[in-house]
């Protein structure tokens, strides 16, 4: 078992920016990719980013592209997504979760891909 908590979620002005962690524990010996998701008011949830196990690779979302940036430090068993630029349409509860990452270098865009997920925090930003 894997626990995620998220943490640095608050509310901001648009062209703000804001840095969300995610700490992991429990068996974090094991390999494990790492994605961030969010979902909006009436929205489900969608992928933001996801960060490979060896941290070499990430992926985004179109809609973060250039503004967000996925990054991990394996040692304090810690992702955090740093994002800038933000805008009104970023408003959502954000959710880290990890993936049993086959390779180093692989990367999970949906969530059915997560087997273990945060509680989430909630970014709002104001126009």
């Amino acid at each position: 078992q894997v626990q995620l908590v998220e943490s640095g979620g608050g509310l901001v002005q648009a062209g703000d920016s804001l840095k969300l962690s995610c700490a992991a524990s429990g068996r974090t010996g094991s390999s494990y990719a790492m994605g961030w998701f969010r979902q909006a008011p009436g929205k489900e949830r969608e992928f933001v980013a996801t960060i490979s196990w060896s941290g070499s690779r990430t992926y985004y979302a179109d809609s973060v592209k250039g503004r967000f940036t996925a990054s991990r430090d394996n040692a304090k068993n810690t992702v955090v997504l740093q994002m800038n630029s933000l805008k009104p349409e970023d408003t959502a509860v954000y959710y880290c979760a990890a993936a049993r990452s086959a390779l180093g270098i692989s990367l999970y865009v949906t969530e059915r891909q997560y087997s273990y997920w945060g509680q989430g925090t909630q970014v709002t930003v104001s126009s």
